[in-house]
Formats: C-alpha cells, structure tokens, sequence
C-alpha cells in the first residue's frame, strides 16, 4: 500500500465490514458501487454510494432499497 492509495469500508448489506484498499493506479474510488449477488433464486443487486472521509478514505453505505409506489406493501 501507497500514500496514495485509498483505504474503503463497505457499511450494509452483503458487503458489511469489508475493507478494500484501491491501489491509486486505477484512479479515484468509483462514486458508487453496484454488488450483484447470485444463488439459487433471483438475482439480488445491491447498491453502495462512496461517502468520502478524506482524499485516501471513504465509506461506501449501502443504498437504501427503491420500491416504485405501485409496489410497497402500504399501497397494497
């Protein structure tokens, strides 16, 4: 790990408590982060926005759920 290298904690979801390190050869941690995550049913994607600390830090939260109106079970 460099200087220059960022340091990234994913809060929520799937990907809670993991640490990623971006080397600063790829560039600028990527303003958000979609985790696709594949088993036995339907696929599930989750959706993570970068929420930085500091130019070498930053949290990725994960996105709360989008559920269109027509489908929330108060609208039911």
């Amino acid at each position: 790990m460099t200087d220059e290298d960022a340091v990234l904690l994913y809060v929520g979801g799937p990907l809670d408590g993991r640490v990623e390190v971006r080397e600063a050869r790829h560039g600028a941690p990527l303003p958000v982060v979609t985790h696709t995550h594949l088993h036995d049913g339907p696929k599930v994607v989750h959706v993570y926005d970068l929420h930085p600390l500091t130019p070498a830090a930053g949290v990725y939260h994960l996105r709360p759920a989008e559920v269109p109106v027509d489908q929330s079970p108060a609208a039911r």
